[in-house]
């Protein structure tokens, strides 16, 4: 069973730009029978989130505090940069009333991504610092996300900020503490006993995730077809610019590992987390630039390790 759960988690990161998406069109194609699924999603997904914490300790996030130049560089990039890029696109192309453009920031404020911290492993980076700064952003997103929606959008968009932090820190934050803990009681061996059982189930959690908010949303997209010829761009630019962001300022620091870390966690986002709060507090439409990402951030997160591999055997090459 051990070595059955280890296999099956290989064979779906490797795959996972294809897996999650198929997911999605699932997610749309059986709606009508998934639809009724949607309130299982907060559960499934506060799973994801434990298992992901199960590998962070105490000692992590210290290593990240003593580097503070790096943490705030990459939360300014991640969620005031990234989200000005989109709310400038989203205004220019539909209007500042649009709930497109508030879909279109969302992406962008909501926590770093979980899947980064397994690209950061297959692409050279640094997993620990990458680890920890998911996790230290997701504690933050209680304050981060309702305050980034009120500082684009003000009085303009109504969300009610104290049942959203208390959703953020019930899907979030408490089950991110209780994996640090449960990290540091087991004195960081928990996570390779439990990876055999937790690593799949958590991998099928997010497949459910993913096609349960799709489910969510299908009975809109027949009236999108004409906004997708302007939105799908838009997403795909805002995307690529995320992880070029942290390639680019990362770049003078000279250091290939932390470059390749910043990049990713500039470039992902937890966008399951970020339906959940579309479909939650805002209008349906909303999630569909979140979902529209999903479709989008890993693939570029292939070519993005692409890209870093070449450059790598380039350095490689010319320090022979």
């Amino acid at each position: 069973m051990r070595s059955f759960g280890l296999a099956f988690n290989r064979v779906f990161e490797k795959y996972m730009f294809v897996i999650i998406p198929c997911s999605l069109v699932l997610g749309f194609l059986f709606h009508k029978s998934l639809s009724g699924f949607t309130e299982a999603i907060p559960y499934l997904f506060a799973f994801v989130t434990l298992t992901m914490a199960l590998g962070c300790g105490l000692s992590e996030l210290r290593d990240v505090l003593k580097r503070p130049g790096i943490m705030v560089l990459t939360f300014v990039l991640a969620h005031i940069a990234s989200p000005l890029a989109g709310y400038v696109a989203g205004i220019a192309a539909f209007g500042p009333d649009s709930p497109y453009v508030v879909g279109l920031v969302l992406f962008a404020v909501i926590p770093l991504g979980v899947s980064s911290v397994l690209w950061v492993g297959m692409s050279g980076g640094m997993v620990p610092l990458m680890l920890a700064m998911v996790v230290l952003d997701s504690l933050l997103s209680p304050l981060v996300v309702p305050a980034s929606v009120h500082l684009f959008f003000g009085t303009s968009v109504e969300v009610e900020a104290l049942p959203l932090m208390g959703d953020l820190a019930i899907l979030i934050v408490l089950p991110t503490v209780i994996g640090v803990l449960l990290n540091q009681w087991s004195k960081g061996r928990i996570q390779e006993k439990a990876k055999p059982f937790t690593a799949p189930l958590s991998k099928l959690c997010f497949v459910a995730v993913v096609a349960l908010n799709a489910s969510a949303i299908a009975p809109y997209m027949d009236s999108l077809k004409r906004d997708m010829l302007v939105l799908v761009p838009i997403v795909i630019a805002l995307v690529a610019l995320c992880y070029g962001l942290g390639f680019l300022f990362t770049a003078p620091m000279r250091d290939r590992g932390l470059q390749t870390t910043v990049s990713y966690a500039t470039g992902m986002r937890n966008i399951s987390l970020g339906i959940v709060l579309a479909l939650g507090y805002f209008s349906p439409l909303a999630a569909v630039p979140v979902v529209l990402s999903i479709l989008i951030q890993q693939p570029v997160a292939t070519l993005h390790h692409y890209i870093l591999q070449k450059l790598n055997r380039k350095a490689a090459g010319e320090g022979r």
